[in-house]
């Protein structure tokens, strides 16, 4: 791979002509000296933050080009300021991404609780206590979620001492310091990744105790290619370590996470596709090995650990190259559109989702695969057989429902024999119908493509008929139509297997794709993992629209920084109450996937449970 340090055509080139100089380093305050004389700061009453306005001086150049030439000016900051910085990083990654994510939350929540557009702009990050109380410091300076820690000396690019000394934010637009702050902390998060990963492999991999118990076959399906992607991780943060040692202002980070993901994030899929193994070997160890047991309870318990398990550990890179995408997302938000910068972050964007979803994918595939088959030996066709399994085929739902009885005359009846148990497999292409017989055994009685379900809705005709949908399968297994009038046991459960039959069936409300400015949203306030296969698991400050929702107190939603959908209980969520704020949050995600509109479209329609 070609030196992103010393070949990129696209970052910001050093002044050499300052760097040259002779005699002490010039800071940047003398460098704009002349510039801040002939220019007067005004508060204007249409902005929330202070515009340079130029006073009657001819030779003074127009702002963007001054601002432009002024940045080129600055001086690196130096390793060992850089080193100091990573040094202070006294968070773990685990405790940088709970922070994050909180902050994430309570800044929508101020957002959300304002009406006045200008109000939500200004107030878009919480301020903290340690933060400045001055009104015209504090539009100037707008605080961003990073690593906010007491044993942290540095928790923002804004706080460090060559920010601070050099004058530049008396430069920089509110905006521009918004955007130096999202660079800088994918760069810091890079860090404090890295320094949980180091703690994972010299703590627990490397650990001698561990090592005399553990096969080096059980060592291996549980630590994985770790130490690849360690490597892979050290080699990123030097690339982005000397990109901020460049310059104080930083020039671009989407440019080296571009080549980094390209070339050499291919290590992630492979630890991660190996997650279906690890789990279930670190539960069988567990469990039959007491001394493995007993050492991973002591190893948790060193203060180098700060009280986090050891599987917290285990599934750092999945976390890592997740949150990796929504960092470069929230640069992508920042940047300027139709710059260059926006048109490298599109592409570090693109290729950081098709790591994802090559590692979601991987995830998915041995747990389906096994699931297939347990599926397949239970199975006995009264009819004539179908292959269950498929490469290419997996389980959407399953459940028992109730069928009623003879025809839809019927509904006078008021017996309990009115309805009889009916099984259903329902996979990505075909649906099975079954009746479970003994032996933990089901005998197969008809089966449909999926693509040739529809259903309806019953209106309520009483208590016996509340949840009672029709199935009409237009070509079942005799090349026929035929209706099927099924009772579900909740109304959450009667949605979910409507959705889940037919998932082009309108719901309540209109997805992301359609490019509607509103849509009912919500916030995840805490974490879910999914259940069923047709639910979504959620993580803190995820923001989804909601598609559908039951009065039981269920969400069917579809998250907008990758379009899954799913359904969730509604307890998980807030509802994002300005309108504003919800449109807002879909024009940004239209901009972060409008290089890839035609395959967002497609995705956004695919039921991808």
């Amino acid at each position: 791979m070609a030196s992103l340090k010393n070949g990129d055509s696209r970052s910001k080139p050093l002044n050499l002509d300052v760097l040259s100089r002779k005699g002490p380093p010039v800071s940047v305050k003398s460098e704009v000296k002349d510039l801040e004389e002939q220019w007067i700061q005004r508060e204007s009453p249409s902005t929330a933050g202070l515009v340079l306005i130029p006073d009657e001086s001819p030779v003074v150049p127009e702002c963007p080009a001054v601002l432009s030439e002024t940045l080129q000016m600055i001086h690196p900051m130096t390793t060992d300021s850089w080193k100091t910085l990573i040094e202070q990083i006294g968070l773990l990654y685990q405790e940088y991404r709970d922070k994050s994510t909180l902050q994430e939350i309570e800044t929508r929540r101020l957002q959300d609780a304002q009406t006045d557009p200008e109000e939500c702009s200004a107030s878009e990050e919480v301020p903290s206590e340690a933060e400045p109380t001055n009104t015209a410091e504090s539009r100037t300076l707008p605080q961003i979620s990073l690593l906010r820690n007491s044993t942290s000396r540095f928790n923002l690019w804004q706080d460090l001492p060559e920010i601070r000394s050099s004058g530049v934010l008396n430069i920089l637009q509110p905006d521009e310091i918004k955007l130096q702050e999202a660079m800088f902390e994918l760069v810091t998060s890079e860090a404090s990744y890295y320094k949980s990963l180091n703690l994972l492999v010299s703590h627990f991999m490397e650990n001698e105790r561990l090592k005399k118990i553990l096969h080096p076959s059980e060592a291996h399906i549980l630590f994985s290619n770790v130490l690849d992607v360690m490597a892979v991780s050290e080699r990123f943060l030097l690339d982005l370590e000397q990109r901020v040692e460049e310059n104080i202002v930083i020039s671009d980070v989407c440019d080296i996470v571009y080549q980094h993901t390209v070339n050499h994030f291919s290590v992630y899929v492979t630890y991660v596709s190996n997650q279906t193994y690890q789990e279930r070997a670190y539960k069988q160890l567990l469990q039959d090995k007491t001394a493995f047991r007993e050492v991973i309870s002591q190893l948790e318990m060193d203060p180098k650990c700060k009280g986090l398990p050891f599987s917290s550990f285990l599934i750092l890179p999945f976390q890592r190259i997740t949150r990796l995408k929504l960092l470069v997302q929230n640069i992508l938000k920042k940047v300027e559109e139709k710059s260059e910068k926006e048109t490298t972050a599109l592409e570090a964007h693109k290729e950081l989702e098709t790591v994802v979803k090559a590692c979601n994918e991987g995830v998915r595939k041995m747990s389906r695969t096994e699931q297939m088959i347990s599926i397949q030996k239970k199975l006995e066709f009264k009819i004539k057989s179908v292959p269950i399994i498929s490469h290419s085929r997996w389980l959407l739902k399953q459940g028992e429902l109730q069928q009623m009885n003879g025809p839809k005359t019927s509904r006078t009846l008021r017996t309990k024999k009115l309805f009889r148990e009916i099984y259903l497999f329902l996979f990505n292409d075909l649906l099975v119908l079954c009746r479970q017989i003994p032996g933990d055994k089901y005998q197969v009685f008809d089966s449909a493509p999926r693509g040739l379900l529809r259903v309806e809705e019953l209106e309520d005709q009483g208590q016996s008929l509340a949840n009672v949908f029709i199935l009409r399968l237009l070509e079942n297994t005799d090349d026929r139509e035929v209706s099927y009038m099924l009772k579900a046991s909740s109304q959450s459960e009667m949605k979910r297997w409507m959705i889940s039959l037919a998932p082009n069936r309108r719901t309540k409300f209109v997805s992301f794709t359609s490019r509607l400015l509103d849509c009912p949203q919500v916030q995840c306030v805490h974490p879910y993992v999914a259940q069923q296969p047709d639910e979504l698991s959620l993580e803190l400050a995820d923001v989804l629209n909601i598609l559908d929702k039951t009065d039981d107190g269920w969400i069917f939603g579809e998250r907008l920084h990758d379009q899954e959908r799913g359904w969730f209980p509604s307890s998980m969520g807030e509802e994002i109450l300005n309108p504003k704020i919800r449109s807002q949050n879909l024009k940004e995600c239209f901009r972060v996937h409008k290089s890839d509109d035609s395959q967002r479209r497609k995705l956004g329609s695919r039921n991808r449970q």
